[in-house]
């Protein structure tokens, strides 16, 4: 991961410019820091809610997933209180051993919370999931297994009230566009930054260190009723209306950079030639 990392580094000091999927707002000091060492950089993120102010409806429709959505979650979740909810969501790539698993699972359970959990078929390495009994009889009032479901979609349901996640990008950046606080549990590469941006710098989110089902409870019970996650609430809350406003016309921080990139970049170059 080191040398890919040295490696893409290298690369970008032959790029024309670099686009990030970010906004200024959330990472102002690292952006001036980049602009000073590299080639243009351009943030013209969140790219979800850039793409919302297109009015094209092929564009809106085409959609990248590893895994199979299950839409019943969203009828699920229609179904529930707002901020009731703990969605879960590892990923596409994350795995955990059965003994996480067994932790994760009662952790949930034993917080009392209704939970949206996507489980993938390979979630456990070199195992198969297998989720016990008595947790699905302890939870089938208030609980919902699904292998894959439309994130973004979910993670603006009003009856979201925390996201469990492993901390990837795309998952963080859509957390914040959906107002919902983070527990997180990073897993790789540059997850372990985003968690500490989020717990550190943002004031989103709490880091699972240890996982054991105790710490999963009383970081879920935190976020959901203590003093702490309201204040976190409020402050998710804050910058999804950051992010709304950078990417909103005709004056919004991405919106003008992705402006100025195709005049100056893509556009630039045809002319030139």
């Amino acid at each position: 991961m080191l040398d890919y990392l040295l490696s893409e580094t290298k690369r970008t000091q032959r790029a024309s410019a670099i686009i990030l999927n970010t906004f200024d707002a959330l990472e102002h000091d690292v952006l001036e820091a980049f602009s000073s060492i590299l080639p243009p950089v351009y943030s013209i993120g969140p790219l979800n809610l850039l793409v919302e102010d297109v009015d094209d409806e092929d564009l809106k429709a085409i959609g990248s997933n590893l895994w199979k959505e299950e839409p019943e979650c969203m009828k699920w979740l229609d179904t529930k209180e707002p901020n009731s909810v703990v969605y879960v969501n590892f990923g596409s790539i994350t795995i955990m051993t059965n003994e996480q698993l067994i932790e994760f699972s009662w952790g949930l359970a034993n917080s009392n919370k209704s939970f949206l959990w996507v489980v993938r078929p390979d979630l456990v390495a070199g195992e198969n999931v297998v989720l016990s009994l008595e947790f699905v009889k302890e939870t089938e009032n208030r609980g919902m297994l699904s292998s894959w479901c439309p994130q973004e979609q979910v993670l603006t349901h009003p009856a979201i009230g925390v996201f469990l996640t492993h901390s990837g990008w795309n998952s963080t950046l859509e957390s914040v566009c959906g107002g919902v606080p983070m527990i997180c549990w990073p897993f790789f590469a540059e997850q372990q930054i985003n968690c500490r941006f989020c717990c550190k710098e943002w004031g989103i989110g709490l880091e699972i260190e240890d996982v054991k089902m105790d710490k999963i409870e009383s970081l879920v019970r935190e976020l959901m009723d203590g003093e702490n996650g309201k204040k976190m609430k409020d402050k998710v809350l804050q910058w999804k209306e950051l992010a709304k406003n950078a990417t909103s016309g005709p004056n919004g921080s991405s919106f003008l950079n992705l402006d100025n990139m195709v005049h100056n970049i893509l556009l630039g170059k045809i002319v030139k030639n």
